[in-house]
C-alpha cells in the first residue's frame, strides 16, 4: 500500500468526507463508513482514517465494493395522505415509511425491484411534506439522491396544486384576488427576515392554484399565502424535477426505476 500523505495543515484543505458529499458521490454518512472500510482511494491511495483532508482538485475513486452497495440502494416514491409525518414518529402521528409494506405497493410500479426488508434501512425523506399535505414524498437510501434534492444547493423544482379561499370567499377566487398580490406570491415575499427565491405561481382554475418552487422552507406555502391574505385548504404535490407523481394512489408507493432521475 502506498503511503498517505499527510495535507492536515495544507491551506485550503477539505475533509474528504465532506467534499464528497460536496462531489455528489454519496452523502457524509455513507462516506465516513466507506472510508472505514477502505473503500475511498485519493489519487490511487487507499484512505481509511476518518477525518482526512484532501486537496479539492484531488482524484477521489471509489472501491468496487462501495459501487456495488450503493447500487443496491433503493429510492421510494409515496403519494403521502394527511396524517403522516415525512420523518420520525411525532405527537401520535406516524411516519410515512409505514405505509412502505407489500401489501401498499402499486400494482402499476413497473420498476422490477423485488421487495426487500433490506430496503427499508437507512431510509429518509428527501424534503418535507407536511402531516396535513398530500402528494409525493421521496424516502431514499442514496446519498446522492438526497444531496440532489435536499439544501440550499439544490436546483430541483417543486410543483404543487394549492386550493385556497380569501376573505372568507371560496368560489371564483380568482376573480377576487388581486393581481398585486400575486405578483408578491411569484417575488417580494419575505420569510423569517430573508427573501425567498423567485417562483411561478399561476392559476389553476379559479380555486386553484399551481406552485412551483427551487427552495422548500418549512410550511413555505401556507405562509406565504397567509402573507398575501389567502387561506390554504388544500395542497397537494404533483411533481419534483422531472419526476410526476402521476397515477400512483394515495395511500400507495412504488419504486424510482433505474431509467427515472429527478
Amino acid at each position: 500500500m502506498r503511503p498517505q500523505r499527510d495535507y492536515s495543515d495544507t491551506p485550503g484543505m477539505l475533509r474528504l468526507s465532506k467534499l464528497m458529499s460536496e462531489l455528489g458521490l454519496c452523502s457524509r454518512r455513507e462516506a465516513d463508513e466507506w472510508i472505514e472500510n477502505g473503500w475511498v482511494l485519493v489519487d490511487g491511495v487507499r484512505i481509511d482514517t476518518l477525518g482526512t483532508k484532501v486537496r479539492p482538485d484531488q482524484r477521489i475513486e471509489l472501491d468496487p465494493a462501495a459501487q456495488a452497495m450503493q447500487q443496491k440502494q433503493v429510492t421510494i416514491l409515496i403519494h403521502k395522505t394527511v396524517g403522516y409525518v415525512s420523518g420520525q414518529a411525532e405527537d401520535g402521528y406516524q411516519p410515512a415509511v409505514t405505509l412502505v409494506t407489500p401489501e401498499n405497493r402499486w400494482e402499476g410500479d413497473a420498476s422490477g425491484i423485488a421487495f426487500s426488508i433490506a430496503h427499508l434501512r437507512t431510509l429518509a425523506p428527501a424534503g418535507r411534506l407536511d402531516i396535513d399535505s398530500t402528494g409525493l414524498l421521496v424516502l431514499t437510501q442514496d446519498g446522492r439522491v438526497a444531496k440532489q434534492l435536499v439544501g440550499g444547493h439544490s436546483g430541483v423544482d417543486k410543483e404543487y396544486l394549492v386550493r385556497v379561499t380569501y376573505g372568507g370567499i371560496s368560489t371564483d377566487v380568482e376573480q377576487h384576488f388581486p393581481a398585486a398580490s400575486l405578483a408578491l406570491l411569484c417575488h417580494g415575499l419575505e420569510l423569517d427576515d430573508v427573501p425567498l427565491k423567485p417562483a411561478s405561481v399561476t392559476w389553476q382554475n379559479g380555486e386553484q392554484l399551481r406552485f412551483v418552487l427551487r427552495e422548500g422552507k418549512k410550511r413555505q406555502i401556507r405562509r406565504m399565502c397567509e402573507l398575501v391574505g389567502l387561506h390554504v385548504v388544500g395542497l397537494k404535490r404533483v411533481r419534483i424535477g422531472q419526476v410526476s407523481l402521476g397515477a400512483l394512489p394515495a395511500g400507495q408507493w412504488r419504486y424510482l426505476a433505474a431509467d427515472e432521475a429527478f
